[in-house]
């Protein structure tokens, strides 16, 4: 074997092999964590939680639904970014300046972001705690009408004269639910 060849074989051997392991790992580890992720979820919506009659079956799937959804994207977010940087290692880049600047970005966007936050967070205790669903005749802020679509971030909510509204959960502070018996 000529040494070109020889060079041309261990190079591969070395970083690029361990970058394919790196990659071929995170899409791995992505499909085992998004079906737990559905298993989860799937027994949770047919979970009996609330004996009774306030057991709603395509209330309690719709909001597992939701909340896997965002579990998945999380998952799908931190493997991602994990191979990339371990990708970027692999190659011999300096990761310290760009973990620092990540940081100092982090802070300015966390302190430019609060309300999306807090919209987000709203909306995920909103679901948990089932506050109201889709179908439901709700009067929220000063709007009255019937709930069309939930979302984390945003609610959307029909009122009598056919205007539909976009609530941001984060200013919800208070709902009557006509819908929802004791």
């Amino acid at each position: 074997m000529n040494d070109s060849l020889q060079n041309a074989l261990d190079w591969i051997s070395g970083t690029p092999l361990r970058v394919a392991i790196i990659l071929i790992s995170a899409m791995i580890a992505q499909a085992f964590g998004t079906r737990a992720i559905e298993r989860a979820m799937n027994r949770l919506a047919t979970a009996d939680l609330v004996p009774g009659p306030r057991n709603i079956v395509s209330r309690q799937k719709e909001r597992a639904r939701t909340i896997g959804g965002v579990l998945s994207s999380t998952l799908k977010t931190v493997i991602w970014v994990v191979a990339a940087a371990m990708a970027l290692g692999e190659f011999g880049f300096n990761l310290g300046p760009l973990i620092a600047s990540a940081g100092i970005l982090g802070v300015a966007l966390g302190l430019g972001a609060q309300t999306l936050v807090r919209d987000v967070l709203s909306g995920i205790f909103m679901l948990v705690e089932d506050q109201y669903g889709v179908g439901d005749q709700v009067d929220v802020l000063e709007v009255q009408g019937v709930v069309e679509k939930v979302g984390l971030r945003v609610t959307c909510v029909r009122d009598k004269k056919g205007t539909l509204w976009y609530l941001r959960n984060g200013e919800i502070l208070k709902v009557g639910n006509q819908s929802q018996s004791g």
